[in-house]
């Protein structure tokens, strides 16, 4: 059985620089009505980056929602309309410091579907060689260079508490064990 709700009425409630929110009128599919509460994001991009010896770029950075520093991915938000490949690569420079020589996408993520539109896009880089690293103002950050094994526990004991970080890893794992990466 195929499911669904059907917008009715939309009312904007708030605009702001990276996300709106909206309220929703929609009709569920035995007739009633219902309200949805939906936030409207651009994306971002997030980058789960190699190096020659199998080591995983990260950056540790404070993150003012949650009131934690974490270690994440290198990741950044889409500009209304701009191609999430080319968001990536130049996050991957601004963050890291570095270009690829191999740039794909391994996946996308719905980081909280249930009230928000944002679509995350993993990338994989590989063949990396240093550039120089321009921070956007404000931005605050430490690049790391983790073992992908030592990446992969941290994963499973729940150290790595960050959504798109822990698809980006064990999305790597899965693919480098049926060695297809």
């Amino acid at each position: 059985m195929e499911h669904f709700e059907r917008k009715l009425e939309s009312q904007q409630i708030y605009q702001g620089k990276i996300l709106s929110l909206r309220c929703d009128k929609v009709e569920l599919e035995d007739g009633r009505t219902a309200f949805r509460e939906v936030i409207d994001h651009h994306g971002g991009v997030a980058i789960l980056a190699v190096d020659d010896q199998d080591h995983i770029l990260f950056v540790s950075q404070f993150r003012y929602a949650v009131g934690e520093q974490l270690l994440e991915l290198p990741a950044g938000k889409l500009e209304l309309g701009e191609n999430p490949r080319a968001c990536g690569i130049r996050e991957l420079e601004e963050e890291c410091g570095c270009t690829a020589d191999e740039f794909f996408l391994l996946g996308r993520m719905y980081p909280t579907c249930a009230y928000d539109t944002e679509t995350i896009h993993i990338f994989f880089a590989r063949g990396l060689h240093p550039a120089k690293q321009h921070l956007d103002d404000g931005e605050f950050l430490t690049v790391k260079r983790i073992p992908a094994q030592e990446a992969f526990r941290m994963v499973l004991e729940g150290e790595l508490p960050d959504g798109k970080t822990q698809l980006g890893i064990l999305k790597y794992k899965a693919l480098r064990d049926a060695g297809r990466l």
